[in-house]
């Protein structure tokens, strides 16, 4: 089978609080995203929201529909968000192809039947990377490059925290039921994303981490502000944060990350500030 997938379940705040290591990182953390010629996919019961990664080496990947979706194909009552992180590479919905260089995404709304993935070379394929969640209406495909997205440059140099967010598949890019999608960046010199950090009660969030140079690793912060827990990344890792769970990070070098978002509303500035002389 070229495809695999996994499903997760909700863990509510108290129990997490005895969590040790490896548990955390069993609930929480996906580490093998991307092998060769594989769709990989996890299924989280929060909001429904599936993460995966496709890498077609030498051969093309056909997004399949997957048991717990209980439906014909996959994108039936869902959309779907991909960003390219490898080479250039193709995405085919229904016969029409897309072509997507690194750092370039596509919209696919409610409906599509045959979404399939390959890449131009297979001596510089293609990583696709996907987040996906209900839907209940179908919108128009959309292809987002570099000049399309939103650019907000954040934080100071000062705080360790200076970074490039740049907003990808949001409502005022494009026409989408729930899903969210963005890119950040964090400038040579900082390490901290998302600090402060925040809760949004409405809405649960995955971050993939990914151009993490070899040999470093980025320290991903969860848990409730006043009880914290931390998960160590490496390069090219998802963690699932839970709508009552922080979500940040703090690198030993600079690095990239993808936020992808699903819940109640379309606000992206929804969230609750948590005080950094508050975080315990």
């Amino acid at each position: 089978m070229s495809i695999n997938y996994e499903t997760r379940y909700a863990s509510s705040p108290q129990g997490v609080k005895a969590y040790d290591t490896n548990q955390l990182r069993s609930e929480f953390l996906i580490e093998n995203l991307f092998e060769s010629d594989k769709l990989n996919l996890v299924y989280s019961h929060y909001d429904r929201f599936i993460t995966g990664g496709v890498l077609p080496v030498n051969k093309a990947i056909e997004l399949l529909t997957i048991d717990p979706l209980k439906a014909p194909y996959f994108l039936e009552r869902r959309e779907l968000g991909i960003i390219n992180v490898g080479g250039t590479g193709s995405v085919t919905v229904d016969g029409t192809e897309y072509v997507l260089e690194n750092k370039e995404a596509l919209y696919v709304g409610q409906g599509n039947e045959k979404v399939v993935f390959s890449s131009k070379s297979s001596n510089s394929p293609a990583q696709f990377y996907l987040n996906s969640t209900p839907a209940h209406k179908a919108y128009p495909i959309k292809k987002i490059g570099i000049k399309d997205v939103e650019v907000i440059e954040l934080g100071a140099p000062e705080t360790a925290n200076a970074r490039t967010l740049r907003k990808y598949i949001v409502n005022s890019v494009v026409d989408v039921c729930q899903l969210q999608m963005g890119m950040t960046s964090i400038k040579q010199g900082s390490s901290w994303n998302t600090m402060p950090a925040h809760v949004h009660d409405r809405r649960m969030e995955v971050y993939f981490y990914f151009e993490i140079p070899e040999g470093q690793a980025v320290c991903h912060f969860m848990g409730q502000p006043q009880e914290t827990r931390h998960i160590w990344m490496g390069n090219n890792q998802a963690v699932i944060s839970p709508p009552w769970s922080i979500h940040s990070g703090s690198g030993t070098s600079n690095y990239s990350f993808i936020w992808g978002m699903a819940g109640e509303n379309l606000d992206y500035g929804d969230m609750d500030v948590c005080k950094i002389t508050e975080l315990k």
